[in-house]
Formats: structure tokens, sequence, C-alpha cells
């Protein structure tokens, strides 16, 4: 009876995994947006403390929040897309030049589902996935607590906490942005199937 029963929830666990193109694409997008604003928000929250509500409700400061969690989103979907590749790479071989193109694909369609202020778009415009794959492509996947994470530049390039005000703490930031992206590769794990995903981006001939 135990063995009838965990076979049938293996089967609805299996059956519960997707294997939809289209739904990566709303993962890439929420995961991305979810890292950027996670990591930025959280540290921001922390370090104003009990001024919290003061500094947040500062024009200047506001607009400093909304420029780094932008920039930091550019590197964060990236991130994630690279990530999906890593993970997909090994169920699609042969295929992985298709691979490239259909995430790059998603990738670059999640961008335009909040589409940034003109202001935010010089880094995005200069930027190409698929140069960015292909290198990666380059050695076997990384996993994803030691892929190069393209966020972390621009996360200390433009928090709006003062660098004098942080001294020390780069390894907590650099910390809390790597926890965020772990935890978005074990959420495709749970919620994707590889090989099928695999199949409907780069179908074998």
């Amino acid at each position: 009876m135990i063995t009838v029963l965990r076979a049938a929830l293996l089967r609805l666990h299996s059956r519960a995994k997707v294997s939809d193109p289209a739904r990566l694409g709303e993962f890439l997008h929420a995961q991305g947006a979810y890292v950027a604003q996670k990591t930025v928000l959280d540290y921001c929250r922390v370090k104003s403390g009990r001024h919290e509500q003061r500094l947040f409700a500062e024009a200047e400061f506001q607009a400093a929040l909304q420029h780094c969690r932008w920039q930091v989103f550019f590197g964060a979907i990236a991130d994630v897309t690279a990530m999906a590749e890593a993970w997909l790479r090994p169920h699609a071989p042969g295929r992985e030049v298709a691979l490239i193109e259909a995430l790059a694909r998603l990738h670059d369609a999640a961008l335009t589902v909040e589409p940034p202020p003109p202001e935010e778009l010089g880094t995005a415009t200069t930027f190409s996935i698929r140069s960015h794959l292909a290198g990666l492509q380059l050695s076997p996947p990384q996993p994803s607590h030691t892929m190069p994470l393209l966020a972390e530049a621009p996360l200390f390039a433009t928090l709006p906490i003062h660098p004098e005000n942080r001294v020390g703490e780069a390894p907590s930031i650099r910390g809390a942005l790597r926890f965020h992206f772990v935890s978005a590769r074990q959420e495709i794990e749970r919620r994707f199937d590889p090989a099928g995903l695999a199949e409907r981006l780069a179908p074998a001939e």
C-alpha cells in the first residue's frame, strides 16, 4: 500500500512540473525582479533602521533606489537566464546553440514586460545575452553557488547607501545576492521538467 501511494505521489509530482517555454519566460522575469528587489530593499531597510520611513519618503533617495533596482534587475535577469542555460544544457546535447537562441528570445521578451524608463536603458541596450551565454558554454555548466553574477557590479555601484556607510559589509551584501540567486535555482528545479523544457526550447532533429 505504501509503495503504491509513493508511486502515485511521484506521478502527481511529475505531472505538476512544467515544460512550457512561455512559463519559463514568465519565470525569468519574475525571478530577475525578485532577486533585484529583495537584495536591494532588504539591505536598505536594515541600514536605515528606525529611520526607514523618513528615508524612504525622501524623493532623492527614491530616485536613487529606483535607479539601483533597475540596474540590478538587468544583471539579475541575465543571471537567471544563465542559470537556466546551465541547468538545461545537459538535456540538450548537440543543441546548445539552439538553446542559447531560445533562451535569449525569452530573456529579451521578459525585458519588455515592464519597460524600463528611457534613462535606465543604457546598459540594457549595450548588453548581449547571446554573447554572454555563448561565453558560458565554453566551460561546463556551473552550479548556482559559484556562477559569476552580472548583478553584483551594478549592485555595488548603485546602492543608495554611501560607500562610507557600508565599509566591511561587502561579504554580507554578496551573500544576500547569492542566496536569492541560489533560491531561484531551487525554484526552477521545483517547477519545471528540464528534459521536456529543453526539448521544447531546442527540439532534437
